[in-house]
């Protein structure tokens, strides 16, 4: 297990063995009218053109994506067995709303790793995604992917959001999250795409100073949609 201070706790464990019983909350059929489109691009320090390079940016993405290390531990921290496969893993979430701590579920799959062509150009893909499970605030699927563009050796970490609030049974929190969940998902992905630029720059360290190949942007791009198109 990782990233969590009560990871030895038998509350957590519970927690989270109980998730293998637990479906996904939402049918994928169904998203489209209703539910919310979000994309966020964020730009990582660039590497040289070509596969991604050992050590590299694209490559160190990639090992903080796979350990959730991009979440914002003051807002969300992660319970899993580390000892599990990435595709399908089952993951605890620590969510902190209005000053209280929720305890929901959501499953990991769709693990690729491909090169893609795009518009004529190449870029190689890394990613995952999960979806909600049962007792979760929301409905829906996050993706997070690490892009290299092969061509110019830009890389950029992107996060893709459906989702919906899920029925919730008690009547604060469900106005709570009405009032003030769309607010806190803006802020998740954001806060993620500048903490793992933050981490990426720090784990590499002096071999990104003074280079001046390397393209830092702040500023995240973000796409919103309230439908499928």
């Amino acid at each position: 297990m990782r990233n969590s201070d009560a990871i030895g706790s038998g509350r957590a464990r519970r927690e989270l063995e109980s998730l293998q019983e637990r479906d996904i909350n939402f049918d994928p059929a169904s998203v489209g009218s209703g539910w919310k489109f979000d994309e966020y691009c964020q730009p990582l320090p660039r590497e040289p053109p070509g596969d991604p390079l050992e050590g590299g940016s694209w490559e160190t993405a990639r090992k903080l994506m796979r350990e959730y290390e991009f979440a914002d531990p003051s807002r969300v921290r992660a319970v899993y067995r580390t000892d599990t496969p990435l595709e399908g893993r089952d993951m605890l979430l620590e969510i902190r709303f209005l000053g209280l701590r929720f305890d929901v579920g959501v499953r990991i799959g769709g693990v690729y790793d491909e090169t893609r062509q795009l518009d004529g150009r190449h870029v190689r893909v890394w990613g995952w995604g999960y979806r909600t499970l049962e007792g979760h605030l929301e409905m829906g699927q996050m993706d997070y992917a690490v892009w290299k563009w092969l061509d110019s050796g830009e890389v950029e970490f992107r996060i893709r959001r459906r989702s919906r609030p899920a029925p919730v049974g008690n009547p604060l929190v469900r106005l709570g999250f009405r009032i003030f969940g769309r607010r806190e998902q803006v802020r998740f992905a954001k806060r993620a795409c500048a903490r793992i630029l933050r981490l990426t720059q720090t784990d590499l360290g002096s071999r990104s100073e003074g280079d001046a190949g390397v393209r830092v942007a702040a500023d995240v791009a973000a796409r919103t949609r309230a439908d499928g198109r």
